[in-house]
C-alpha cells in the first residue's frame, strides 16, 4: 500500500487542488517562448541526457540556442518562487 503524500511544502493553492484530484496547471511556458536574452555567468553542471535532448531538438525547431531555453525556465522558476518567499525569512 502506498503512503499518502502531504504536500506540506506546496503553494496552498496547488496543495488544494492535489488534494482534490484536480489538474494543476503548469506556470512554465512552452518551449517556443524559452528564447530571450540577458547577462549570464557561465557555470558547469550536469543535466539528464532526456532533459538536453528535449531542449535541443525544441532550440533547433525554434532557431535559438538550448542553453539560452533552459536557462529561461531557471529565470522563471526562480523569480515564480523569489517572487512568493518575499518578505519570508529562510532558515
Amino acid at each position: 500500500m502506498r503512503k499518502k503524500t502531504e504536500y506540506s511544502n506546496a503553494p496552498e493553492d496547488f496543495a488544494d487542488s492535489i488534494e482534490q484530484g484536480l489538474k494543476v496547471l503548469d506556470f512554465l511556458p512552452p518551449p517556443n517562448e524559452l528564447a530571450r536574452r540577458s547577462p549570464k555567468v557561465k557555470v558547469t553542471i550536469t543535466l539528464n541526457k532526456r532533459s538536453v535532448e528535449f531542449f535541443k531538438s525544441h532550440a533547433k525547431t525554434n532557431h535559438t540556442k538550448y542553453q539560452t531555453m533552459i536557462n529561461e525556465v531557471l529565470d522563471q522558476y526562480a523569480q515564480k518562487y523569489s517572487e512568493q518567499n518575499d518578505g519570508v525569512k529562510s532558515n
